[in-house]
């Protein structure tokens, strides 16, 4: 096994630099997302509990939503990538042009479902200033869950054509703004009123708006798409093919929010132990979602190269480039554990002022280190195994993973049921949560792995069982 990496090593290296110029600008990007939502946290954090609460809890359903989006419109990525390996281009417009269709549909329902949904605020016995301020937090965040599933589209499309810079530089325009409007609008800068939690949905909301607008204007001025710009004609919903993007793109969407979900689910569930563990919670599982942004880049990237393999026919590339994904994401994932169990310290004392905050930041920050590893590897695996356009066995691991894994075992050593002989004398609180997740990611890790290895495994032999003369 050895000698036979060791041969192909410049083959490796040269698929790892092919994969990285791909990746690195939808790192940035990705980065630049979510850097809105540690901007939110850490502007919050120092205005007191309170506010990072409500922030934390609105969050929790907000990044359910906007993390299950994204996976719906994934479909288009998978779509797009074949198509250019198959020479196909011209067949590319329509499809995201009816994505855009879709993009609509989504983004209402997405909408009307994340306003109702703060009657769970209802029920988990919050201080009532938490509670009004978590509440109005999502209501007017969600303006952003339309503009965002169109994004994702235009995204998606952008990414499969090998063009990731746009990306990139929108993404770091919307950050600039969010931060702006946060200044003025949390803190009540230059007459604007203090706002404080609701301020940064407002910035986050407009800001997706603007992100939307400047995709569809570079899309519509560079060249590099002109052949096929879905902006050149009119094209009313196509309901077939609305269909078939639902169907391979609900999959997607589904294993995103088995995962997000419980981590969000997670949250909700320790709102119980008090501001303070709320806090810590969200810090913690912030600063991994800002560091699990380049994994998931790689992802991406991955996936494009993956799928323009396979839309090429070429079955042999196409394991090549998913394997030398997962290792790259690997390597970078012992880096991420590194970093994040030495600066642990620095890392909430960034985020809060508060001390009580802080020590509990610095425990659960191990956890997060701890996952980093089944956390890449998941991510890159699945990524892998959608180039294929396969989107429901990893749903089906993801599920089990996390619901069947990951939240029984947190709800028993987290909360403690006295009815469970077997559980802890007392509960262990958002520690015992972050060890069901750290199981649900390893768990995922190894179902994605092997069922990345059937596949592509079985891809080789079809295609070597057709050129093999009877």
């Amino acid at each position: 096994m050895l000698q036979t990496i060791l041969s192909r090593r410049p083959a490796i290296l040269t698929e790892a630099s092919a994969l990285w110029q791909l990746a690195w600008p939808v790192v940035i990007g990705q980065l630049a997302t979510v850097g809105m939502s540690v901007a939110d946290v850490a502007m919050t954090g120092h205005l007191g509990a309170d506010d990072l609460a409500a922030v934390s809890l609105g969050a929790s359903i907000w990044t359910i939503v906007v993390v299950t989006i994204m996976g719906i419109m994934m479909a288009i990525n998978a779509v797009v990538a074949h198509e250019v390996g198959a020479g196909t281009r011209d067949r590319i417009p329509h499809a995201v042009r009816q994505s855009l269709w879709k993009a609509l549909g989504v983004g209402v329902v997405a909408t009307i479902l994340t306003n109702w949904s703060t009657i769970v605020f209802d029920h988990l016995g919050l201080d009532a200033l938490v509670h009004a301020k978590a509440s109005l937090f999502v209501h007017v965040i969600s303006i952003g869950l339309l503009p965002f599933a169109a994004y994702r589209v235009l995204y998606g499309y952008s990414a499969s054509l090998n063009q990731t810079k746009p990306v990139m530089v929108i993404a770091l325009f919307g950050l600039a703004f969010n931060v702006f409007v946060n200044w003025l609008l949390v803190y009540g800068h230059w007459g604007f009123p203090q706002l404080g939690a609701v301020g940064c949905a407002w910035a986050t909301g407009l800001g997706l708006w603007l992100m939307l607008g400047a995709m569809i204007w570079w899309i519509k001025r560079a060249s590099v798409y002109q052949d096929t710009t879905p902006f050149s004609g009119w094209e009313g919903p196509q309901w077939q093919a609305i269909y078939r993007m639902l169907k391979m793109g609900l999959p997607i969407g589904v294993t995103y929010f088995a995962e997000v979900s419980a981590f969000s689910v997670v949250g909700l569930l320790v709102a119980r132990f008090g501001a303070v563990t709320i806090s810590a919670h969200q810090i913690a599982l912030n600063f991994s979602s800002l560091v699990f942004m380049v994994p998931l880049s790689l992802g991406i990237a991955l996936l494009t190269r993956v799928g323009q393999a396979a839309g090429e026919g070429d079955a042999e590339r196409a394991r090549f480039v998913s394997w030398v994904g997962v290792g790259v994401s690997l390597a970078f994932a012992v880096l991420s554990a590194s970093f994040i169990a030495l600066f642990r310290y620095q890392i909430a004392a960034a985020y809060t002022s508060d001390a009580a905050v802080q020590e509990l930041t610095v425990h659960l920050l191990w956890f997060a280190a701890l996952f980093q590893l089944s956390d890449a590897t998941q991510v890159a695996a699945s990524c892998a195994i959608r180039g294929y356009k396969v989107t429901r066995p990893p749903m089906v691991i993801h599920l089990t993973a996390f619901w069947g894994f990951s939240i029984p075992l947190g709800c028993v050593l987290g909360l403690a049921p006295a009815w469970l002989p077997w559980g802890p004398a007392e509960p262990m609180a958002a520690t015992g949560f972050w060890i069901g997740l750290v199981l649900g990611l390893s768990v995922a890790a190894v179902g994605l792995v092997w069922y990345l290895h059937r596949l592509s495994t079985s891809r080789v032999r079809q295609q070597r069982a057709r050129l093999t003369p009877a």
